[in-house]
């Protein structure tokens, strides 16, 4: 069974966002405690363009992709990112929305989810899962003073 979520998971097109410099610094225990997530079901947007949120001190070296950041866990608590920008709408205003409850990412447009929690931002359902088009993952590392560094 493994092997053939693995093989799915392989042919999903996730290139299909444009790309967008991407680099967000949580990485001091801070920044972390205050904008990170901490356990499944939690989420966070970052999106420069929008001061989303509000407080978070962006700079000139902040980018937050193409559409902005979504930021959730992996089901053992290890941080994940993606691009909100729907794959399949492909527009930087056209973003998927964290459902906690179901812990899967939806685009209000054209209504395809994604697991955002496993498999990478695999889609599950919709268009999206029809044309196996999947969310664009970001690079998360561990900063040097106890929180992570989003990268391309």
């Amino acid at each position: 069974m493994a092997a053939a979520v693995l093989s799915a998971c392989s042919s999903v097109d996730d290139d299909r966002v444009p790309v967008a410099n991407v680099y967000l610094d949580l990485g001091n225990q801070g920044y972390w405690d205050i904008y990170g997530v901490h356990g499944l079901g939690q989420s966070r947007y970052f999106i420069k363009s929008d001061r989303v949120p509000s407080n978070f001190p962006y700079t000139a070296m902040t980018f937050t992709g193409y559409g902005g950041i979504l930021l959730v866990t992996d089901i053992s608590g290890y941080p994940l990112a993606y691009d909100l920008s729907c794959p399949v709408e492909a527009k930087p205003d056209i973003r998927v929305r964290y459902l906690e409850d179901d812990l899967k990412a939806e685009c209000p447009v054209c209504g395809s989810c994604y697991n955002v929690n496993e498999y990478n931002g695999s889609p599950v359902s919709g268009k999206a899962f029809d044309l196996k088009y999947g969310l664009r993952r970001y690079r998360v590392v561990p900063g040097a003073q106890g929180g992570y560094l989003i990268t391309f």
